[in-house]
């Protein structure tokens, strides 16, 4: 069989609808030589007669194998339709977006990042993946993390994220607290990979080895115990900016010194162009991150204190 081309195709399914090569013309813009033509043509390519000609005004019919090419070929012609829309979509940044994220980031940036690509390009298409411990980009095209993730990667570190002292008030004096106050404490933690980013740090900047008493993956069971006082906990600024604690009065927050910290990085392939749609996430991302930045850095309030700012930590 030779090279079928779908203005071929096109034509085709004009003449059987139309039931003429004149008013397929007409309906094409074409000559009716030219119909005619490119009907030889697409006769030529599959080897054999699609049409029965009769003549003068009778509407043509289909032979058996016209029937055969008729079908395939307007399947074969919505798949290039679906094509085409799919590639316009993409190019008006209206295509698919798929992108790995963390609970902090799920909680406090990414939300305001949907909405606002939303706001403006109502018929785009967003997946999200809750990443694992050791993430890889693999197909998505972005990828939060709090770590920089060695790879042929496009990495740019949207905020840093300093960890904060959760406890009951009345267990410190309003202000920051020194991390030897930590050391063989009863703490709540997260799942070991997250927790060990501040607990290395603990041991690194103070020789300070708290005990977990317990853990959850989940920011809200964490601060549950803490309210209970099964132990204290350290949260990052970002985890605790999204879960209502500025204003809970079971719990206060304290600066921890010195203060350990994380980043929170945004991820792409470095070797493959950006969609529009991707570009403008990343570009969104950046100003939530800095948005957000400054709100959580106004400082936690239980009451009327300012529980975490102070001028010098507790007995450091």
């Amino acid at each position: 069989m030779g090279e079928v081309e779908l203005r071929h195709l096109a034509t085709m399914v004009a003449v059987v609808e139309e039931g003429t090569f004149g008013r397929a013309a007409v309906r094409l813009g074409y000559t009716q030589s030219t119909i005619s033509q490119q009907v030889a043509a697409l006769e030529k390519a599959v080897g054999g007669v699609l049409f029965e000609r009769p003549g003068g005004p009778r509407p043509v019919r289909l032979t058996p194998l016209g029937a055969v090419v008729l079908e395939q070929g307007q399947g074969v012609l919505a798949k290039a339709d679906e094509l085409t829309e799919a590639v316009d979509r993409f190019k008006a940044g209206d295509g698919r977006i798929d992108i790995g994220t963390f609970q902090s980031v799920s909680n406090v940036i990414l939300p305001s990042v949907i909405r606002r690509l939303r706001d403006e390009r109502p018929a785009c298409e967003i997946r999200l993946t809750e990443v694992p411990a050791d993430p890889q980009l693999g197909r998505l095209d972005l990828l939060f993390y709090d770590r920089p993730i060695v790879g042929d990667l496009e990495v740019v570190k949207l905020i840093d994220d300093p960890y904060l002292l959760v406890a009951r008030p009345g267990d410190f004096p309003d202000g920051p607290v020194a991390l030897k106050h930590l050391d063989d404490q009863p703490m709540v933690g997260c799942h070991l990979p997250c927790d060990q980013v501040w607990l290395d740090q603990l041991v690194a900047a103070a020789g300070v080895r708290p005990r977990v008493v317990f853990r959850s993956p989940g920011n809200e069971t964490i601060l549950s115990m803490v309210r209970a006082g099964l132990g204290w906990a350290v949260l990052p600024r970002l985890a605790l900016h999204g879960s209502g604690t500025r204003y809970d009065d079971r719990l206060a927050i304290h600066e921890l010194r010195p203060a350990p910290s994380r980043g929170i990085y945004l991820h792409w392939a470095a070797t493959a162009s950006r969609s529009p749609l991707a570009e403008r996430a990343i570009a969104i991302a950046t100003e939530i991150a800095a948005e957000v930045s400054a709100e959580a850095g106004a400082g936690y309030h239980v009451g009327d204190a300012d529980v975490y700012r102070g001028e010098a930590p507790l007995d450091e």
